[in-house]
């Protein structure tokens, strides 16, 4: 016969599995930000587009030492049909870069390819149009692909590491899965998914919705 202290032993042991199988279905959850439209910009085309020694400034700050500037400009495309009203996106960077959703290149008339932000070798051309002046992106545009930015600690929970891939699951009425999500791993992320305009459209989520990760 089994004697209580080995039922003791089974019970826990089988408890422990459970709630283990329970975490795996539930999987790791993260909030949604939707990404709209935006620009990058070297500090020598912010000057051309604003004036010279001209300096973004804050109006909300973003994770990572980023943050939503007051700037705004007018991107055109190839058949120069444009979009107004883009928000800049700062600190300044190395490169500038468009970052749009599908539909707005269809829109603008441009074969944005997806990408991943700062990879733009061979990407689509652009103008950016500010009130001081123009400046014409033989390359930049692109649509984003997909991410997700976790802490370290975060990665650690969700057992995944820095540019893993996997596949995402909003529980809502459209029930979408979203494959091929890149993991994006730093100390200044705070956990959050970042999708498009499009696929938040398609997908009926909203900025602050959960969706659930699984590998």
């Amino acid at each position: 016969m089994v004697d209580e202290k080995n039922i003791e032993q089974i019970t826990r042991l089988v408890m422990e599995m459970l709630r283990e199988d329970s975490g795996r279905e539930e999987g790791f959850m993260v909030p949604v930000g939707v990404s709209a439209r935006h620009v990058h910009l070297t500090q020598a085309d912010v000057e051309t587009l604003f004036g010279a020694g001209y300096q973004l400034t804050r109006k909300k700050e973003l994770m990572g030492g980023q943050f939503a500037s007051n700037e705004q400009v007018t991107i055109v495309g190839t058949k120069l049909r444009a979009i107004e009203n883009v928000r800049i996106l700062g600190p300044v960077r190395k490169a500038s870069q468009v970052e749009i959703s599908q539909t707005d290149a269809m829109k603008l008339g441009v074969r944005a390819p997806l990408r991943d932000s700062g990879d733009i070798a061979g990407s689509a051309p652009i103008a950016v149009v500010g009130p001081k002046g123009a400046i014409y992106l033989k390359e930049g545009c692109i649509v984003a692909r997909r991410h997700i930015h976790m802490s370290p600690g975060d990665a650690r929970t969700a057992k995944v590491k820095d540019k893993d891939v996997v596949c995402v699951t909003a529980d809502n009425a459209r029930g979408t899965t979203f494959e091929e999500v890149l993991i994006r791993v730093d100390d200044s992320f705070t956990l959050e998914m970042h999708i498009d305009t499009d696929e938040a459209n398609a997908s009926g989520i909203k900025t602050g919705d959960a969706v659930v990760i699984h590998k």
